[in-house]
């Protein structure tokens, strides 16, 4: 079974009950990240235990050092 969900603004299918963790992987996006779901922040600690609900819209952003 699989749900609906937004990631950037473009619409994705993936299998229900996928953790945040198991998102990433599956889009293939690492490194340092900021990770929005329905307007609140998901801190890292926490993306392997956040299941992904369907409709949620998600903004994943990547950090970008420099000096």
């Amino acid at each position: 079974m699989s749900i609906e969900i937004t990631v950037n603004g473009n619409p994705h299918t993936i299998p229900k009950n996928s953790s945040l963790t198991e998102l990433l992987e599956l889009l293939g996006v690492e490194g340092r990240l900021a990770v929005d779901i329905n307007g609140e922040i998901i801190p890292k600690s926490t993306h392997s235990d956040q299941l992904i609900a369907d409709s949620d819209r998600i903004e994943i952003v990547h950090a970008i050092g420099g000096g």
